[in-house]
């Protein structure tokens, strides 16, 4: 059997990170030093193959270093090693960190479709109106003259039923009689439902 060779003369025990985990769950500084100067290389790796971006993957890694901190009081040595521990950690991470992008992205590009799309069609708007105007004119031409102007004169010209009256020196009720009939007639004509 072969024996570990060390430079500088003492063989150094490797610190067993299972007990550095229990150490870092009591609130050991040193410690925690100690498990990421073992745990950031692996760490950085798992990271980096689920998000391939240098830079957000150091971010990520530092982050699940600071969660490893927080919540170092949640390993379990019974179901595993520190270390899967910690990797099952960090691949969450950087799998959260991928949905969070793309949801971020599908967010803007939804949000860029809505900002491109017109609040209403204008053309559509202009040949909708234009066509309620010639059919509210054909179905003025339905009704009798005096329904006509007295319409006419208190929708278009917005006068009072007692202002039309004097104009075409009708009686005041003759007038709302005839407003009235004409108003269901244009009703009936236009298919307006109560």
């Amino acid at each position: 059997m072969k024996e570990a060779v060390s430079i500088g003369g003492t063989p150094s025990a490797e610190p067993d990170l299972n007990e550095l985990m229990g150490r870092v769950a009591l609130g050991d500084q040193d410690a925690f030093a100690s498990v990421y100067d073992l745990a950031m290389g692996p760490v950085l790796g798992t990271v980096r193959a689920v998000l391939r971006d240098h830079a957000q993957s150091e971010e990520v890694a530092q982050e699940i270093m600071v969660e490893l901190w927080r919540t170092a009081a949640r390993y379990r040595p019974d179901r595993g090693t520190a270390i899967n521990w910690i990797l099952t950690l960090a691949h969450r991470r950087a799998v959260d960190r991928v949905r969070s992008a793309e949801a971020s992205a599908a967010r803007d590009h939804k949000a860029a479709l809505l900002d491109r799309t017109p609040a209403y069609d204008t053309v559509a708007e202009q040949v909708e109106s234009r066509l309620e105007r010639e059919q509210v004119r054909r179905c003025l031409r339905t009704l009798t003259e005096i329904q006509r102007q007295a319409v006419t004169l208190a929708y278009y010209r917005g006068l009072t039923y007692r202002e039309v009256a004097e104009i075409l020196t009708l009686p005041l009720g003759t007038v709302k009689t005839r407003m009235r009939d004409g108003l269901i007639r244009l009703r009936d004509c236009l298919g307006v439902t109560a």
